[in-house]
């Protein structure tokens, strides 16, 4: 039941740009592996056939930008809660690019403003699997969430920035995030 692809095919694209959620997996060369949901909307860009990035809103952790500093192996889960099921995972290779680096501005305009973003994650994608997903429930989507970005909001850049000192530097097994270096 699982096929492998070549690449993002257009109809795996349309079927990514249709699921309102992700899951994101990393794991650091030792400690804890990371499993997080994703969601707002468009905050999942497919770059091309081989490559995707995701902007990664400030969190309680910072664990995917503390784990690909160590170990740049990502995987990426799209599932369908709808009546027809299907799981799509991404295999690749991951970086996370910040205010600082070269290519955030290009990165960064292919997504809606968004208060507190902190890192675009850029995968370059090795492998594209999907499955049945008979097993996944379906689920009706009441709609996004918007206590993220309303607490962001209200926090401002100065207190988000704050707040990345205080719990975003290091991830929970105490991992640098290169958050702020270099300031």
């Amino acid at each position: 039941m699982a096929k492998h692809h070549d690449s993002i095919t257009d109809e795996l694209a349309d079927f990514i740009r249709t699921q309102p959620m992700f899951f994101v997996a990393t794991a650091p060369i030792e400690g804890r592996i990371n499993l997080s949901p994703k969601g707002l909307d468009g905050s999942f860009q497919i770059l091309g056939p081989h490559g995707v990035a995701f902007l990664n809103v400030t969190g309680s952790g910072n664990e995917t930008a503390a784990h690909l500093l160590q170990d740049p192996r990502i995987t990426l889960m799209f599932c369908s809660f709808t009546k027809k099921p299907m799981i799509l995972r991404l295999y690749g290779r991951g970086r996370a690019v910040h205010r600082r680096d070269a290519d955030w501005a290009a990165l960064e305009a292919r997504f809606p403003e968004r208060p507190g973003k902190r890192q675009i994650v850029v995968v370059e994608v090795t492998s594209v699997i999907t499955s049945c997903g008979f097993g996944v429930p379906m689920m009706d989507l009441v709609g996004q969430r918007t206590m993220l970005p309303d607490w962001a909001e209200r926090r401002g850049e100065d207190g988000i920035r704050d707040y990345w000192r205080e719990k975003n530097l290091t991830s929970f097994d105490g991992l640098p995030t290169g958050l702020l270096d270099g300031e």
